[in-house]
């Protein structure tokens, strides 16, 4: 975890290609509840443009939402819990 004590750990369910914008990749973290999600814009700013996506980040509650939606909180659940079952929090995806 990180520094703040209420930081909350979520994992990598879902990644994106935004069709409004071009380069931009949508990255969805969840609780593995499937609860709540974190979502992460990054635009690419040249091919060469390289940052790392891991399995799992730290969020602020703040900047968590919720999932109302039952079929995509399951699948957030499902995916959730299987990055945290097969990788460390800090591998590059």
């Amino acid at each position: 975890m990180t520094e703040a004590d209420d930081a909350v750990r979520v994992w990598l369910v879902e990644r994106t290609y935004s069709d409004d914008e071009q380069n931009l990749v949508i990255l969805t973290y969840a609780t593995p509840d499937g609860e709540q999600y974190f979502r992460k814009e990054r635009a690419l700013t040249s091919f060469n443009d390289v940052r790392d996506t891991t399995a799992a980040v730290d969020a602020e509650p703040d900047n968590l939402g919720p999932v109302e939606d039952p079929e995509l909180r399951e699948r957030y659940a499902d995916e959730a819990t299987r990055m945290a079952n097969e990788h460390d929090p800090e591998h590059v995806i």
